[in-house]
């Protein structure tokens, strides 16, 4: 995805881990969790179930499936959700890669508390190229739903 801007540390306020992002998101009630992954991945895949937190996973696509071209409209449909410049925004994806990017890009807009959850949903890759053993959301034990 040749199309896609740099993200370096301090482009944004941080990263955190799946487990970080769940104590913020239990103890700070304006604290928001965004998948940007695509709507075929968090239906397939699964995603993060915050209901026992009486919160919802704001899905917004950093790309768009299947041809993987970069969701222009990224910044708009964040903020037509009603997110807020001093509000605590977390991103999530598979492996800590897109949400580094669209945090960087939040920041951009002047985001100010916009972090990346490190490791994603399903974490690294294993010794055999699959994903879901080696840290992640799902890895770390937290709530999830698939379907």
């Amino acid at each position: 995805m040749s199309d896609l801007p740099t993200a370096k540390d301090g482009d944004y306020a941080g990263d955190v881990t799946p487990s970080e992002a769940w104590e913020m998101l239990k103890s700070e009630p304006d604290t928001v969790l965004i998948d940007v992954r695509t709507d075929a991945e968090y239906n397939y895949v699964g995603r993060p179930d915050l209901s026992s937190l009486g919160k919802y996973v704001a899905l917004v696509m950093w790309v768009r499936f299947p041809d993987n071209a970069r969701n222009l409209d990224f910044v708009a449909n964040v903020k037509a959700m009603g997110m807020t410049p001093n509000q605590k925004l977390l991103f999530l994806c598979r492996s800590g890669v897109r949400s580094r990017y669209t945090a960087a890009a939040m920041t951009g807009e002047g985001f100010a508390n916009c972090f990346n959850v490190l490791e994603g949903f399903e974490g690294d890759k294993d010794a055999d190229g699959h994903r879901g053993t080696i840290g992640g959301w799902k890895v770390a034990g937290l709530p999830w739903i698939q379907g």
